[in-house]
């Protein structure tokens, strides 16, 4: 279930933003980026930075895995989105309360059955009951462990959100120019020349029959 009678509710967060910075400044953004979760005390658990292309084709991107303070989110987000110009922001919240007081009620319970396996260790007379109730002891110490364990981390993750950011850099505005090779723009000045010669001698019929049509026309004007 979901706790309902739970008034102090176990909220956890996720957000992934995605930003994009001018061509050249992704270095300036990367540090600005840095110098946020420094002054936010928070923690950068994974850094991927690529670059991609050549020449003007050029441009980097980067991922960061943030973990910061619940109580810090909100101004640690609203700092990072002004890096850069926002292409896509997601906030996921899960309310975790029911399984945090079910593992709570859990761990009460088998902490009750090791101090059960210690009572009757404590009373036992045969070896063999020791040696069995010892093993139970240990098997139950380890189950306990792992429990806490899992609460601990469900405490770490409802005290630090985990935000993933992408800062992306504008490609150039230029780099899907190609230069056009010399040996291409005599070849096409030389498929205009023959298309032109081609027109040219396609109408020199139709010139010469309408010249004679106009001779003939002026000397029957004449006569």
């Amino acid at each position: 279930g979901f706790a309902p009678e739970v008034e102090d509710r176990k909220i956890t967060k996720t957000t992934a933003l995605t930003t994009e910075v001018e061509q050249g400044a992704f270095h300036a953004a990367e540090q600005q980026l840095k110098d946020i979760v420094k002054a936010s005390n928070s923690f950068i658990l994974n850094e991927n930075v690529n670059k991609y292309g050549t020449d003007r084709k050029e441009y980097f991107e980067g991922y960061f895995t943030i973990k910061v303070e619940t109580l810090k989110y909100d101004a640690v987000v609203a700092q990072l989105k002004e890096i850069g110009e926002v292409e896509s922001f997601a906030e996921n919240s899960d309310d975790i309360t029911g399984t945090y007081v079910n593992q709570e009620i859990n761990l009460q319970v088998e902490k009750e059955r090791l101090e059960r396996y210690r009572q009757l260790y404590e009373e036992a007379q045969s070896v063999e009951d020791k040696l069995n109730l010892n093993d139970r002891i240990f098997n139950q110490e380890r189950t306990i462990k792992y429990m806490e364990d899992a609460i601990k981390s469900m405490d770490q993750r409802i005290a630090y959100s985990t935000l993933s950011v992408t800062l992306r850099e504008k490609q150039s505005e230029y780099a899907d120019i190609v230069w056009v090779k010399f040996s291409e723009l005599v070849q096409t000045l030389v498929d205009n020349f023959n298309a032109l010669f081609s027109l040219l001698f396609g109408l020199i019929p139709w010139m010469i029959l309408a010249a004679v049509g106009l001779f003939v026309w002026r000397y029957v004007q004449r006569q």
